[in-house]
Protein backbone atom coordinates (compact mmCIF):
# COMPACT_ATOMS: atom_id res chain seq x y z
CA UNK A 1 0.00 0.00 0.00
CA UNK A 2 1.38 3.43 -0.91
CA UNK A 3 1.70 6.07 1.72
CA UNK A 4 0.26 9.38 0.56
CA UNK A 5 1.99 12.53 1.76
CA UNK A 6 0.71 15.97 0.86
CA UNK A 7 2.72 19.18 1.03
CA UNK A 8 0.95 22.44 1.91
CA UNK A 9 2.38 25.94 1.71
CA UNK A 10 -0.22 28.45 2.83
CA UNK A 11 1.59 31.44 4.30
CA UNK A 12 4.84 33.37 4.05
CA UNK A 13 6.66 36.52 5.05
CA UNK A 14 8.46 39.03 2.83
CA UNK A 15 11.76 40.75 3.55
CA UNK A 16 13.04 43.68 1.48
CA UNK A 17 16.77 44.42 1.72
CA UNK A 18 16.79 42.56 5.04
CA UNK A 19 13.83 44.47 6.51
CA UNK A 20 11.04 42.28 7.88
CA UNK A 21 7.71 43.25 6.27
CA UNK A 22 5.52 40.88 8.27
CA UNK A 23 1.83 41.52 7.63
CA UNK A 24 2.37 44.08 4.84
CA UNK A 25 2.32 41.94 1.70
CA UNK A 26 -1.04 40.46 0.77
CA UNK A 27 0.20 38.28 -2.09
CA UNK A 28 3.50 37.37 -3.76
CA UNK A 29 3.77 35.97 -7.26
CA UNK A 30 7.26 34.51 -7.53
CA UNK A 31 8.96 34.29 -10.94
CA UNK A 32 7.93 31.54 -13.29
CA UNK A 33 10.99 29.82 -14.73
CA UNK A 34 10.25 29.59 -18.43
CA UNK A 35 12.73 27.88 -20.73
CA UNK A 36 13.12 29.42 -24.16
CA UNK A 37 12.97 26.70 -26.75
CA UNK A 38 14.37 26.86 -30.29
CA UNK A 39 12.58 24.87 -32.95
CA UNK A 40 14.60 22.51 -35.13
CA UNK A 41 13.29 21.06 -38.36
CA UNK A 42 15.19 19.52 -41.21
CA UNK A 43 14.77 17.51 -44.36
CA UNK A 44 14.30 13.85 -43.62
CA UNK A 45 12.74 14.42 -40.18
CA UNK A 46 9.16 13.27 -39.76
CA UNK A 47 8.48 16.25 -37.53
CA UNK A 48 10.10 19.12 -35.70
CA UNK A 49 11.58 19.29 -32.21
CA UNK A 50 12.35 22.01 -29.70
CA UNK A 51 15.57 22.35 -27.69
CA UNK A 52 16.67 24.54 -24.78
CA UNK A 53 17.90 27.96 -25.90
CA UNK A 54 17.97 29.98 -22.65
CA UNK A 55 15.72 31.34 -19.94
CA UNK A 56 12.99 33.89 -20.52
CA UNK A 57 12.92 37.07 -18.43
CA UNK A 58 11.96 36.62 -14.78
CA UNK A 59 9.36 38.73 -13.02
CA UNK A 60 7.98 38.97 -9.47
CA UNK A 61 4.78 40.72 -8.38
CA UNK A 62 3.96 41.74 -4.84
CA UNK A 63 0.55 43.02 -3.80
CA UNK A 64 0.80 45.22 -0.70
CA UNK A 65 -2.17 45.62 1.64
CA UNK A 66 -1.59 49.34 2.29
CA UNK A 67 0.57 52.30 1.34
CA UNK A 68 4.05 51.90 2.86
CA UNK A 69 6.24 54.91 1.95
CA UNK A 70 9.54 53.11 2.65
CA UNK A 71 8.53 50.24 0.35
CA UNK A 72 7.39 52.56 -2.44
CA UNK A 73 10.57 54.67 -2.16
CA UNK A 74 12.58 51.51 -2.80
CA UNK A 75 10.30 50.49 -5.68
CA UNK A 76 10.48 53.95 -7.28
CA UNK A 77 14.24 53.73 -7.94
CA UNK A 78 14.82 51.81 -11.21
CA UNK A 79 18.62 52.07 -10.84
CA UNK A 80 18.99 50.28 -7.51
CA UNK A 81 18.82 46.50 -7.21
CA UNK A 82 16.59 45.26 -4.40
CA UNK A 83 16.90 41.99 -2.50
CA UNK A 84 13.63 40.22 -1.76
CA UNK A 85 13.38 37.15 0.45
CA UNK A 86 10.15 35.19 0.78
CA UNK A 87 10.23 32.80 3.73
CA UNK A 88 7.54 30.14 4.10
CA UNK A 89 6.71 27.10 6.22
CA UNK A 90 6.21 23.95 4.11
CA UNK A 91 4.01 21.46 5.94
CA UNK A 92 3.71 17.74 5.12
CA UNK A 93 0.56 15.79 6.02
CA UNK A 94 -0.46 12.14 5.86
CA UNK A 95 -3.31 10.12 7.38
CA UNK A 96 -2.00 10.80 10.88
CA UNK A 97 -2.03 14.59 10.39
CA UNK A 98 0.88 17.01 10.08
CA UNK A 99 4.10 15.02 10.20
CA UNK A 100 6.73 17.58 9.21
CA UNK A 101 7.44 21.30 8.82
CA UNK A 102 10.46 22.63 6.92
CA UNK A 103 11.55 26.08 5.74
CA UNK A 104 11.11 27.06 2.08
CA UNK A 105 12.89 30.28 1.09
CA UNK A 106 13.02 32.13 -2.22
CA UNK A 107 15.78 34.70 -2.74
CA UNK A 108 15.37 37.32 -5.47
CA UNK A 109 17.40 40.28 -6.70
CA UNK A 110 16.10 42.73 -9.26
CA UNK A 111 14.81 46.19 -9.98
CA UNK A 112 11.24 47.36 -9.79
CA UNK A 113 9.70 48.31 -13.10
CA UNK A 114 6.20 49.14 -11.87
CA UNK A 115 5.03 50.72 -8.66
CA UNK A 116 1.49 51.89 -8.01
CA UNK A 117 -0.19 54.98 -6.80
CA UNK A 118 -2.91 52.58 -5.68
CA UNK A 119 -6.42 51.45 -6.44
CA UNK A 120 -8.83 53.02 -4.00
CA UNK A 121 -12.44 51.87 -3.55
CA UNK A 122 -15.01 52.96 -0.98
CA UNK A 123 -14.98 50.90 2.22
CA UNK A 124 -12.17 48.60 1.00
CA UNK A 125 -8.43 48.48 1.54
CA UNK A 126 -6.47 50.21 -1.20
CA UNK A 127 -4.42 47.89 -3.42
CA UNK A 128 -0.78 48.44 -4.33
CA UNK A 129 0.93 45.96 -6.67
CA UNK A 130 4.62 46.27 -7.55
CA UNK A 131 6.38 44.45 -10.39
CA UNK A 132 10.06 43.54 -10.22
CA UNK A 133 12.35 42.55 -13.09
CA UNK A 134 14.38 39.70 -11.54
CA UNK A 135 18.00 38.96 -12.45
CA UNK A 136 18.71 36.48 -9.64
CA UNK A 137 16.50 33.75 -8.19
CA UNK A 138 17.23 30.92 -5.80
CA UNK A 139 14.95 28.45 -4.02
CA UNK A 140 15.98 26.48 -0.94
CA UNK A 141 13.67 23.90 0.68
CA UNK A 142 14.70 22.16 3.91
CA UNK A 143 18.34 23.34 3.49
CA UNK A 144 18.49 21.82 -0.02
CA UNK A 145 19.08 24.07 -3.00
CA UNK A 146 16.41 23.40 -5.62
CA UNK A 147 17.73 25.84 -8.23
CA UNK A 148 19.78 29.01 -8.67
CA UNK A 149 19.64 31.37 -11.64
CA UNK A 150 21.76 34.49 -12.06
CA UNK A 151 21.34 35.89 -15.57
CA UNK A 152 24.07 38.52 -15.09
CA UNK A 153 26.64 35.97 -13.87
CA UNK A 154 25.58 33.22 -16.33
CA UNK A 155 24.62 30.82 -13.53
CA UNK A 156 21.96 28.15 -13.90
CA UNK A 157 22.12 25.38 -11.30
CA UNK A 158 19.60 22.67 -10.57
CA UNK A 159 20.22 20.87 -7.29
CA UNK A 160 23.81 22.22 -7.15
CA UNK A 161 24.59 20.89 -10.66
CA UNK A 162 25.83 23.61 -13.04
CA UNK A 163 23.66 23.28 -16.15
CA UNK A 164 25.99 25.62 -18.07
CA UNK A 165 29.40 24.14 -17.06
CA UNK A 166 30.22 22.65 -20.47
CA UNK A 167 28.84 25.67 -22.34
CA UNK A 168 30.96 28.08 -20.24
CA UNK A 169 34.06 25.92 -20.78
CA UNK A 170 33.42 25.75 -24.53
CA UNK A 171 33.04 29.53 -24.91
CA UNK A 172 35.92 30.36 -22.56
CA UNK A 173 33.82 31.98 -19.86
Amino acid sequence: MSKIEINKLTNANVYMNGTNLLGRAEEVQLPQIKHKMAEHKALGMVGSAEFFAGIDKLECKIKWNALYPNVLRTCANPFLATMIQVRANLETYNGAGRIKEVPATAFLIGTFKEFPLGTIKPHENAEYETTMSVTYAKLIVDKQEIFEIDVLQNIYKVGMVDMLATFKKNVGA
